[in-house]
């Protein structure tokens, strides 16, 4: 049986912010009000989402299921996009179709392949497994856009000579796309490699407190990470492949109008 936080005790751990923020200032880093803003944001979307995850449990019904997921998706492609200073209106549903086909594909085979509730909508599994999925896709994609475009942009010279050395439009960007892939990557290689000696991951701390024994928390958190390492390249890649179009000219040159 997990001990229960009182109200108290979980605005007590706020006063940890203390910490980073008196760094922040310290360092005149500017990111104090975000950071603010962001804690409370949290907390207040967390306490909404806890009150209706707790309907959703109740029902579990399907289409209301796909629904919040589809909520989730809409949520953290605006953010990508917001992040990656990228314009919304040109790229909402190119980022979107990355997102949404490489989640399902992944949570699709976790689900039906590897644990197979009954049913298979199950809320208490389909809805935890892909947030999870979906939030480390988010932050993937983030970093996957913004590199990407950044680097052309800081390399522009080098790009043009690539395609007017003879170069089409993607093999003139596949330097720009490896080195975005692998900064995009590399944190979670890293985290695979050293996970269980390291760090102990979320889920199965979460899982083991709970009240589940280690092995089967263990075995759900090696499917849960390797689906969100397939996630993470697949959105990547696909949101990369799919904004190509809407970001170059007929020239193949980078429009300056898509940044925010």
């Amino acid at each position: 049986m997990i001990v229960e936080m009182d109200i108290l005790s979980t605005l007590s751990m706020f006063a940890l912010l203390l910490i980073p923020i008196g760094i922040f200032i310290w360092l005149h880093l500017g990111l104090v009000r975000e950071t603010v803003i962001s804690a409370i944001r949290m907390a207040v979307q967390l306490l909404l989402v806890g009150i209706y995850l707790k309907y959703i449990f109740q029902l579990n019904n399907g289409i209301m299921n796909l629904i919040w997921v589809l909520i989730m998706m809409v949520a953290a492609n605006l953010s990508v996009l917001g992040k990656s200073g990228l314009k919304r209106k040109i790229f909402f549903w190119r980022t979107l179709t990355g997102i949404a086909v490489s989640t399902f594909i992944v949570s699709a085979w976790f689900i039906l392949v590897a644990i197979r509730p009954e049913p298979f909508y199950d809320a208490r599994y389909m809805v935890p497994i892909i947030g999870m999925i979906l939030g480390n896709c988010q932050r993937s994609n983030v970093m996957s856009l913004e590199r990407f475009f950044s680097g052309i942009r800081a390399n522009e010279q080098e790009f043009m000579t690539y395609l007017m050395l003879g170069a089409s439009l993607h093999e003139a960007i596949r330097p720009y796309l490896r080195t975005s892939l692998k900064a995009t990557v590399n944190p979670s290689i890293s985290t695979m490699a050293t996970m269980g000696i390291v760090s102990l991951p979320g889920m199965m701390t979460g899982q083991i407190l709970g009240g589940a024994l280690p092995m089967p928390a263990i075995k759900y958190q090696i499917g849960i990470m390797l689906c969100i390492f397939t996630a993470m390249v697949i959105a990547a890649l696909i949101n990369i492949l799919l904004s190509l179009p809407a970001a170059f000219d007929d020239h193949q040159r980078l429009k300056p109008d898509i940044f925010q």
